[in-house]
């Protein structure tokens, strides 16, 4: 049951960190990425968690290829199959389906070290020793 407060928790906070990042950026944001960032965090905090012991730049480079991949599969929902036109990076180089790019995969990377971080104070917070998260080598 702790396990499950954690990640929910850990969700929540993602899903809440991000539209107000979005908001501060953008002036919108829409709940599917509310969704999404919940699910980005959540998975960052797992990454972070199983390989605590690999560089930062190394859990950021997965936390990127995580939150790319995320990015792709809800674009393709959200965007194309159901039409929202929640976003659309058709315009920028390089873009796959006009859902992913470099530029905002950068963009990933880059929040992926602050990210670490509160990945890390997030697992103190719960209890866990050394910043390590309850869930050990299982977690998702």
């Amino acid at each position: 049951m702790k396990r499950i407060r954690e990640f929910v928790c850990v969700y929540s906070f993602g899903a809440a960190a991000y539209c107000l990042v979005e908001i501060l950026f953008r002036g919108f944001t829409h709940w599917s990425m509310g969704l999404t960032g919940g699910a980005a965090l959540l998975g960052l905090y797992c990454v972070n968690n199983r390989f605590r012991r690999r560089p930062i730049l190394s859990r950021c480079f997965m936390g990127c290829l995580l939150i790319t991949a995320l990015e792709l599969c809800v674009g393709l929902v959200v965007n194309k199959a159901l039409h929202w036109q929640v976003w659309d990076y058709s315009g920028l180089p390089l873009n796959l389906y006009g859902q992913i790019c470099p530029r905002f995969s950068l963009c990933w990377f880059l929040l992926s070290i602050p990210g670490c971080g509160l990945c890390r104070l997030l697992q103190k917070q719960f209890g866990a020793p050394n910043g390590r998260a309850s869930a050990g080598k299982n977690a998702l």
